[in-house]
């Protein structure tokens, strides 16, 4: 049987996951957490097999506790699950050495064979995100970014005030200022225009 850890911070989508994996029988949900912090707690306590992680949560985002559970557990199989199209998620996914980079909208049928394939030492990536090697940095200034710089990099250049971005990641305007200066400076640029004419160049925005 392989244990599963859900971590979204969406009640309805852990709910939906356990639904999923009632009708299968060697997969279950045995644990759901709502943020990092009570994943991190939970893996201390619950023996679990894969953990299913979402990679946008408010404070502590999905590749941050990725980090973190890399810290402690090198050898755990995670799943990343993004609503995200930029393969550059799934660059730094693989980069922090997630087993698994699915987009959410993936068939039910898909996430099972990951979950099983993951849970045997495998790495699965949805087809359109990239393949393993892409790990490896391009070269490119947005490389340089940690994954909060890149998400808020990202929602820059969707228009975004500061204000807004600190709202949705629960996080102090000050803070947000603090990561867009350091974004400035690794892009090379020096504005926000400039942020977004950046992206546009490189395709971020697709």
């Amino acid at each position: 049987m392989i244990d599963l850890l859900v971590v979204d911070d969406h009640t309805i989508f852990r709910a939906g996951m356990a639904r999923l994996m009632a009708d299968e029988t060697d997969v279950r949900v045995v644990a759901e957490a709502a943020d990092g912090a009570s994943a991190l707690a939970l893996i201390r306590t619950v023996a679990v097999h894969v953990v299913l992680l979402d990679i946008n949560m408010a404070g502590r985002n999905g590749l941050e506790t990725l980090g973190a559970i890399r810290a402690e557990w090198p050898r755990l199989p995670v799943i990343m699950l993004s609503m995200y199209v930029e393969p550059q998620y799934a660059r730094l996914a693989l980069r922090g050495r997630a087993n698994a980079y699915l987009s959410k909208d993936v068939s039910p049928d898909e996430l099972l064979r990951a979950i099983r394939h993951v849970a045997c030492g495998g790495i699965w990536v949805t087809p359109g995100f990239g393949a393993p090697g892409a790990q490896a940095a391009s070269g490119h200034a947005h490389e340089q970014l940690t994954p909060r710089e890149y998400e808020i990099m990202l929602k820059i250049a969707h228009g975004q005030s500061l204000t807004d971005i600190g709202s949705q990641l629960c996080l102090s305007v000050k803070t947000i200022g603090s990561h867009r200066s350091r974004v400035l400076d690794k892009l090379g640029v020096g504005s926000n225009a400039e942020i977004v004419q950046y992206a546009m160049r490189q395709g971020l925005l697709d």
